[in-house]
């Protein structure tokens, strides 16, 4: 029972300072660190031991996998050059670079035990990262490189472990190094690709969205097992079949399975980084323990230590810049996706935190003489990198003016996707209504338009997350929303007191339940709070636009600035934004506002573009081919 409340409240304490640490923007990774630093000197704070086979065949699969479904395959095909170059050379410099600085502090230790300590110490833990990323806001290819950067390193630093644990037993030649690196690339690949094959059909046919999350539990470990035991990498396994299965997620799984599957690995991935996280500054007491029995003299050490942390803070740098210019020298028949820019670089390469698994992995290592003393220079690693990185890459991004994506171009990128689907689906609406109508079955025009005005609901909603005349106004949709919302919890509250009261049997409810959170959480996903961008809003560069948009000016000269001229006739003012004809300058209210004037004078004089006259906004729209370009 003790072991049962030691794992209770250690998932607690990491859970709820995660929590916090994100209510109020600090770096969760960092606290629990600092915490677990601190509890591990605390008298009665139990001495969670971090078992390398819990965390190796335990934590990591289901970690991998979650950041695998989730990241787009189109990002690693474009970034492949620059992930390829942190994922796998970047580790092994970095393993060559810290054996040989090792060998020089220590001649006494192996060539294996060095080459084994640098690949302990080599892979960077994106979950740091890009925690720490996300919250400040860096641009989409740096967080793109880093999760990328991330399912890959891991296999390239444990599969050069295991190999050199293999060297240090010894009998292993340089040749059969090489044999086993390729085995296990192409062991691990065969495996992952082969899973998501027998995994696809099984989960088209799986209608229950409890069945396929179970199956989604599964995928990792069965990918990771088998891989192994082939002499694999089990890390590659889980990689290619998230990526493969993630890909195909849209075309092989129900809307509820995949919104079940979202949630259930949110759950996992915050519940077990946290813990991790508070088990890393845990183990300190523990390895300052096993320094003392060293038979090196701690002086020793600290300088070993202070020797491998230099090496890896400076080994990514020098990497990377190289690197990052090297295909801008390619032909441009070679050329691949390059990195970001110097500043993007920088920032980058200062994100190299390492974290559990280069922890796991030291305690790993076989038993001998130096094995306390890589030990501690891995988790001096950790540290440094978490606390010294980790603290200090929010001031870098922002003294190199650094910035992430405006949230007021997204906003419009969304308008423009989100309306491409809603205006495929009004033509389906409009086949399918021909199609009754030619079976003499006709469907009811109130159904008709009932779906056409739900469509056009959401269309307008998104749109007007961008600006409107009168900023202190309520959009018709965040007003539509809100009202629904509160509509919705008054129908809640009547079933559940139906429920409650047992005049109905509580199965006969369960539909109505489910209908009434369903909406809800659609209306929640519509996020339409206002966006403020950080620059003016410009049409994204795009070069399918229309004929239309392409021969459309960026701007006229409009008729009655700030003012919709049919509303101003009318003696109204109920509009809720302006657009401009990019033909004749004629202002109208956007299709938002009640008489939509702007598109109707589309309608009238066929002039297809108009433009946002919104302070802030200069993005253009094509009425007649519903493009934004």
């Amino acid at each position: 029972m003790t072991a049962a409340f030691e794992l209770v409240a250690l998932l607690g304490v990491a859970a709820t300072v995660a929590g916090l640490s994100s209510r109020f923007g600090k770096s969760a990774p960092l606290l629990l660190t600092l915490l677990g630093i601190v509890a591990s000197f605390v008298p009665g704070v139990p001495a969670y031991e971090l078992d390398p086979e819990l965390v190796l065949v335990g934590i990591l699969p289901p970690l991998l996998y979650t950041t695998a479904i989730r990241t787009p395959f189109v990002a690693i095909r474009r970034h492949r050059w620059a992930i390829g170059m942190l994922a796998i050379g970047l580790v092994i410099a970095t393993a060559a670079a810290v054996a040989v600085a090792a060998r020089i502090v220590l001649p006494q230790l192996s060539w294996p035990a060095a080459i084994a300590l640098g690949a302990v110490v080599a892979p960077p833990d994106a979950v740091a990262a890009t925690a720490v990323a996300r919250r400040i806001g860096l641009p989409r290819i740096m967080i793109d490189l880093l999760e990328g950067e991330s399912l890959l390193n891991d296999a390239t630093a444990l599969v050069t472990l295991r190999t050199a644990i293999a060297a240090i037993a010894g009998g292993v030649t340089v040749v059969g190094m090489t044999g086993d690196f390729v085995r296990a690339v192409v062991v691990g690949v065969a495996v992952g690709w082969l899973l998501a094959v027998v995994v696809t059909p099984i989960r088209r046919r799986l209608s229950d969205p409890v069945l396929d999350t179970s199956m989604s539990l599964l995928v990792p470990y069965v990918a990771y097992l088998p891989a192994e035991e082939l002499k694999g990498s089990g890390v590659l396994a889980v990689v290619v079949a998230g990526l493969m299965l993630g890909h195909r997620s849209p075309d092989i799984q129900s809307a509820s399975s995949r919104a079940t599957e979202r949630t259930l690995f949110r759950t996992i991935q915050f519940l077990l980084e946290s813990t991790v996280f508070l088990l890393i500054g845990l183990q300190l007491r523990r390895l300052l323990e096993a320094a003392n029995v060293s038979p090196l003299p701690n002086g020793h050490i600290l300088v070993f230590c202070i020797v491998i942390c230099l090496t890896v803070l400076l080994v990514r740098p020098l990497w990377m810049f190289p690197t990052a210019y090297l295909p801008r020298l390619m032909p441009a028949r070679y050329k691949v996706q390059a990195m970001p820019t110097w500043r993007g670089v920088t920032v980058v390469s200062w994100a190299g935190m390492r974290g559990v698994v280069t922890l796991a992995a030291a305690f790993g290592l076989p038993e001998t003489e130096a094995r306390p003393t890589l030990m501690i220079a891995a988790f001096s690693v950790v540290a440094v990198t978490l606390l010294l990185q980790g603290a200090t890459l929010p001031a870098l991004v922002r003294a190199l003016g650094v910035r992430g994506p405006d949230p007021a171009q997204d906003a419009l990128q969304t308008a423009l996707v989100l309306q491409k689907s809603l205006d495929a689906g009004n033509r389906r609406l409009l086949d399918e209504e021909q199609a009754l109508a030619e079976s003499g079955h006709p469907a009811p025009r109130g159904v008709i338009d009932g779906l056409a005005a739900s469509s056009e609901r959401i269309a307008h909603a998104v749109w007007e997350r961008l600006a409107t005349s009168d900023p202190g106004a309520e959009s018709p949709g965040s007003l539509y929303r809100r009202l629904r919302l509160a509509m919705l919890q008054t129908e809640r509250h009547v079933v559940v007191d139906v429920q409650r009261s047992g005049a109905v049997p509580a199965e006969l409810l369960e539909g109505v339940l489910e209908r009434l959170d369903s909406e809800e959480a659609m209306l929640s996903a519509l996020k339409l709070d206002d966006v403020v961008g950080g620059d003016e809003v410009l049409t994204p560069t795009r070069t399918g636009a229309c004929e239309h948009l392409q021969q459309a000016p960026e701007v006229v000269v409009p008729t009655t600035p700030g003012v919709c001229q049919e509303c101003a006739a009318a003696r109204r003012s109920d509009w809720v934004a302006l657009r401009m004809c990019l033909t004749c300058g004629h202002v109208g209210c956007c299709d938002s506002s009640p008489d939509r004037h702007a598109e109707q004078h589309c309608h009238d004089t066929r002039h297809p573009v108009i433009r946002s006259i919104e302070l802030g906004e200069a993005w253009r729209w094509c009425y007649l081919d519903h493009d934004l370009g």
